[in-house]
């Protein structure tokens, strides 16, 4: 402890003992702003890398929401897709059925004035059975007939 500081008569104070008092306040300066600088050095470190985390932690805000917004545009165009697709089926299935209509009518009227050939075939072995039904207006006409194959062996 230096004289100045203890209780009783002050003492006279040497030139070195200046000198080493001045040195001594002079490095206690020196460390106390080191270890402030260290301090606001690591403050410093802290608060750039916790605004780094806000920025991370924003840009994934955005990204989700981005994301969300997304699906809920791509679910929007799928379903109007579908609906578009719906009402064009519903459509054409009327179109058909019309146009199946139209032709059953076109098939009963050809059938009653120039007449029509039904009938169905059965292969048997190395015989065909064929069966036709011939109408011609309001005649109709009925062959039944066996024909042999020749079918080698």
């Amino acid at each position: 402890m230096c004289g100045l500081c203890q209780g009783g008569p002050p003492k006279k104070i040497t030139g070195k003992q200046e000198a080493a008092l001045f040195i001594q306040a002079w490095w206690r300066g020196t460390l106390v702003r080191r270890t402030l600088l260290h301090a606001a050095l690591r403050a410093c470190i802290i608060q750039r890398w916790w605004k780094q985390m806000l920025v991370k932690l924003l840009e994934r805000k955005r990204h989700l929401a981005l994301d969300f917004y997304v699906r809920q545009e791509w679910a929007v165009v799928k379903l109007q897709s579908w609906v578009r697709m719906w009402r064009i089926r519903l459509r054409y299935c009327r179109l058909l059925h019309a146009a199946r209509i139209i032709q059953i009518y076109w098939r009963w009227h050809n059938c009653r004035t120039r007449g029509f050939i039904q009938g169905h075939y059965i292969f048997k072995e190395s015989h065909l059975n064929l069966q036709l039904e011939i109408s011609l207006g309001a005649q109709a006409c009925r062959v039944q007939q066996c024909i042999p194959l020749p079918i080698k062996e």
